[in-house]
């Protein structure tokens, strides 16, 4: 006998496979801005679905080079997505997304298009600019910048030599084995070189022979440095530079000690104790002296005595040098913030945001009182203004910019570092920016070594008369030609 079975059963199977095979709304490209002027970003996501009916979604954001970079998975319930990065929060009307992003819930709304944009990253026929006057092999890794005085270079390495070199030609005045790595910039005098090594000594050269006059334990030789290296994010490769201030040394310490040190005789003045890494240089404020860790909090204290003047939290490390910036206290943080306090009572005034990337830069003011900082994975300089953090100009350099830009009348002179390419591409060189404009000027282009893993700069620029001098991560001293 032949058995029929009802249609509806028929029916129903076919409406579960339409169900499960259609496509679910928010697949597909989509694109608009995040943010607003004149930080706004083209922003577009890829969402895919996977055979488990997972949808995964690629990002696209202009302003922090993100192209096509894995985001993860998107959550849905009842009718609203929510992916983690970024804090994205939205439904889909329709071929528009709308929704939040971030803690701040900003609103955007993005289109669907047919295809997303990709970055050109080093955008073709900059000017190559100029090469090298000369350069000098050294003994190691050049982590931070040289000091310049009456005509001759002083500068440290990653192998723990200090070595004095002509600016004129590159040639050696004297070396000095130091004994470790040298990750701080000197303090230079018409005597004296001052300079902390990784050993844990402050050591006082003859600046005409480098002979040694004292040394200084800061008492922070068995605390680790940590590199730059694959998947370690807690690196720490600057260091202080000795600050001096009528007779007395200042200088902060791995262990968390902060020192005053008399500079004629070496002996303490006083030593107080911080929470953190201090791998900042000390800023002077008249009668006090201004200092950050690795923890976070930046500190006021008494040139005289060290009594704290005040303190100002943070939660996240602190790793540009704080910068004076009339009655502010300017430094940028891993909290991907640059941020102004008060210089008299350490609250915070501001705070300028760097969509994730970490501020390593030390800024610098202008005369014409703007400020100009780096950035690490923004790739960008900025030009800011003091007094509320607004945004004059940004200019994408292609690398990690962790030092402190120098100034001239025209330029803007910033060195960045390159990576192995991870989901944001770097490129080491020397650029140039337009001070006005910030336009790129010129880009040497820095060499990438076969199989490095960072390359270019971590060092800044220092100007020498017509001269810039700049270190390499090669271990190369390079003199460009100035303005």
């Amino acid at each position: 006998m032949k058995t029929y079975r009802p249609l509806s059963l028929f029916v129903a199977v076919a409406l579960l496979a339409a169900t499960l095979s259609a496509a679910d709304p928010a697949e597909g490209k989509w694109l608009g801005t995040l943010g607003v002027d004149p930080v706004k970003s083209e922003f577009g996501l890829d969402v895919r679905a996977k055979a488990d009916g997972q949808l995964d979604v690629l990002l696209y954001l202009e302003q922090m080079h993100y192209d096509g970079i894995p985001a993860g998975a998107l959550k849905k319930s009842d009718g609203r997505y929510q992916l983690a990065v970024l804090g994205l929060d939205f439904t889909v009307e329709g071929d528009a997304v709308k929704g939040v992003a971030g803690p701040n819930k900003r609103p955007f709304e993005l289109k669907r298009v047919a295809g997303l944009p990709r970055d050109p990253f080093i955008p073709a026929g900059l000017p190559a600019g100029p090469g090298p006057k000369w350069q000098r092999k050294l003994s190691g890794a050049i982590w931070a910048r040289a000091t310049v005085h009456d005509g001759v270079a002083y500068v440290g390495t990653g192998g723990g030599v200090m070595h004095a070199v002509r600016v004129s030609d590159g040639t050696f005045v004297w070396s000095v084995a130091a004994g470790r790595g040298v990750h701080g910039a000197a303090c230079v005098t018409d005597d004296a070189v001052y300079f902390a090594c990784d050993n844990g000594f402050l050591f006082r050269l003859n600046r005409a022979d480098g002979k040694e006059v004292w040394r200084y334990d800061l008492g922070d030789a068995r605390v680790p440095r940590v590199l730059p290296s694959a998947n370690i994010f807690d690196y720490d490769h600057s260091g202080p530079a000795p600050v001096l201030a009528d007779g007395v040394l200042y200088i902060g310490a791995a262990d968390g000690g902060f020192h005053a040190v008399n500079a004629a005789d070496g002996s303490q003045v006083w030593r107080i104790q911080a929470d953190g890494k201090i791998r900042g240089t000390a800023a002077v404020s008249g009668p006090n002296i201004i200092f950050a860790t690795l923890k976070g909090p930046v500190h006021m204290v008494e040139r005289a005595t060290g009594r704290e003047v005040w303190k100002q939290e943070g939660k996240t490390p602190v790793t540009s040098s704080p910068v004076v910036m009339g009655d502010k206290v300017i430094s940028g943080t891993r909290g991907s913030v640059l941020r102004a306090l008060r210089l008299d009572t350490g609250a915070e005034l501001w705070r300028q945001t760097y969509w994730g990337s970490w501020v390593e830069s030390t800024p610098v003011l202008g005369d014409n009182g703007l400020g100009y900082v780096g950035t690490s994975d923004y790739r960008r300089v900025t030009c800011f203004d003091p007094a509320d953090g607004r945004v004059v100009w940004r200019t994408d350099i292609f690398g990690w910019c962790w030092n402190q830009p120098v100034l001239t009348a025209r330029h803007v002179y910033v060195s960045a570092g390159g990576t192995i390419p991870y989901d944001i591409r770097h490129e080491g060189g020397l650029t140039a920016l337009d001070r006005a404009t910030g336009k790129i000027a010129w880009r040497w282009p820095m060499p990438n070594p076969p199989g490095a893993m960072h390359w270019g700069f971590a060092a800044g620029p220092v100007l020498a008369g017509d001269t810039l001098i700049v270190g390499g991560l090669d271990g190369t001293l390079y003199a460009f030609p100035a303005e």
